[in-house]
């Protein structure tokens, strides 16, 4: 199937390795021109000249998504360097389970407002183009009470509501917005790598709880978020998009 991605400008943030960076991968096959964004300078280097193999036309800006004037810069930068965007990706979490103040506020700033704040400084641009598409990263532990249950589930259930809002309030315009919601997926340098080595005990649960007897890898994520974003997927809008390998037993209705 053609996604009809080819010479699209799209932005990933969080995309120097993991899903974001598959993400960003699985466009630049499709394609499309990919701006990518990271904390990690060096990894942020890497991952351009990685992706520029695919022919793509590819940006990338050290960020902190967090830090609003910081991001919206860089997004109206992209946006002048292109002339227009037409799909972005809210992909960066702060990964804070903790139960400490810190963690709520890290949640709260990163994967939320990290969000929002790049939803606002794309909407100018969105609103001119003809296949204007928003995809945040949520997580099953939005859906369900998880060893996650706190912050990091809080705000990524929050993420959900949000998407829902801005699908419904923009669908005249033609902007579609949608999230996804992985399930447990293992990388090199991943949380459930950290996790196997240093809390054999949790992994070994997880494991036990995923029905296909694995976790899932990035580029199956990558590829889902390609489809949902894609002018092919024309009519879905305020949908999530759970890929977890059937791990969660709630139904979405």
């Amino acid at each position: 199937m053609d996604l009809n991605l080819k010479g699209l400008k799209v932005v990933v943030t969080g995309a120097s390795k993991g899903i974001g960076r598959s993400i960003a991968e699985t466009f630049a096959q499709e394609g499309a021109n990919v701006a990518i964004c990271a904390r990690d300078r060096d990894g942020i280097e890497r991952a351009v000249a990685e992706l520029k193999k695919y022919g793509a036309d590819v940006l990338g800006g050290v960020v902190d998504v967090s830090s609003r004037d910081t991001l919206q810069a860089w997004v109206r930068d992209v946006a002048a360097q292109w002339d227009g965007l037409d799909i972005v990706v809210a992909n960066v979490s702060a990964l804070a389970i903790g139960q400490d103040e810190q963690s709520w506020r890290s949640e709260f700033e990163t994967d939320l407002m990290g969000t929002v704040h790049l939803v606002d400084a794309a909407m100018p641009f969105l609103e001119k183009s003809k296949a204007a598409s928003i995809v945040a990263i949520s997580s099953v532990s939005g859906r369900e009470i998880d060893f996650a249950a706190g912050p990091y589930g809080t705000f990524k259930a929050a993420i959900v509501h949000y998407i829902q809002g801005v699908a419904f309030q923009n669908a005249a315009k033609g902007i579609r917005a949608n999230t996804v919601s992985p399930g447990n997926i293992y990388f090199e340098g991943g949380v459930w790598e950290h996790i196997e080595k240093n809390n054999p005990g949790l992994y070994a649960e997880a494991m036990a709880l995923n029905p296909t007897g694995r976790m899932g890898r990035p580029d199956e994520i990558g590829r889902a978020v390609a489809f949902i974003s894609s002018p092919v997927a024309s009519f879905i809008s305020g949908t999530n998009l759970v890929v977890d390998g059937a791990l969660t037993r709630g139904v979405q209705f």
